[in-house]
């Protein structure tokens, strides 16, 4: 559990943790069928150290459906549409600030592209509304320097848009892959006190 633990060290968006995670709980499966021939039969009662195995691995399990899972998020954010807006507000706004991420500060750099792209085009169209008595080879070519510019535009936003949908739906992802780590801790924490509990509760009452 303990080496489980300092997998989330990795970075959600690399494989590697999942492949980890896939390696530790095979190697714990074979811990238990090797415990399985050295712990006593009992026919009456579970013994609490199966019990113990027993949660330790399905804690196991479920840390690595939750990887899977933030993987899954960061790996196709193509598939998805922009993220929704609520979804945004309740995840980058608030889980975020629950989990201690600081929100990114967004770059200028896409509206910066666009904007020059924008003052590109209005100089074509100023180019051609003062140059309607050129020659028209001149004219034909400063029409079709402007289609030009306008098609740029038109991808360069395209990428704009898919790069900012691409980044929400990573940081999300992080943002998410935190607070499971969070839950996790708790669920192992509670689930071993209750446990050892038991444990002493158990012997006590015996003697």
């Amino acid at each position: 559990i303990t080496v489980d633990l300092f997998s989330f060290v990795l970075p959600p968006q690399s494989v590697d943790r999942s492949s980890f995670k896939m390696t530790l709980i095979l190697g714990y499966t074979v811990f238990l069928l090797i415990m399985n021939d050295l712990l006593p039969v009992t026919g009456e009662k579970t013994p609490l150290i199966n019990v113990f195995f027993s949660i330790s691995l399905a804690l196991m399990v479920a840390s690595l459906l939750e990887t899977l899972f933030i993987t899954n998020i960061q790996y196709k954010p193509r598939e998805y549409s922009a993220v929704p807006h609520w979804l945004s507000v309740l995840v980058l706004r608030y889980l975020a600030v629950l989990v201690c991420i600081p929100p990114k500060q967004k770059t200028p750099s896409a509206n910066t592209s666009a904007t020059n792209l924008s003052d590109h085009q209005s100089i074509s169209d100023v180019t051609l509304s003062a140059s309607l008595d050129s020659p028209e080879p001149v004219l034909e070519q400063l029409r079709m320097l402007g289609r030009e510019l306008t098609a740029i535009r038109v991808q360069v936003d395209k990428y704009c848009q898919g790069t900012k949908a691409t980044q929400e739906w990573e940081m999300i992802g992080t943002v998410i892959d935190r607070l499971l780590f969070g839950l996790y801790i708790i669920f192992i924490f509670v689930s071993f006190i209750t446990i050892i509990s038991i444990w002493i509760w158990n012997n006590s009452f015996a003697t």
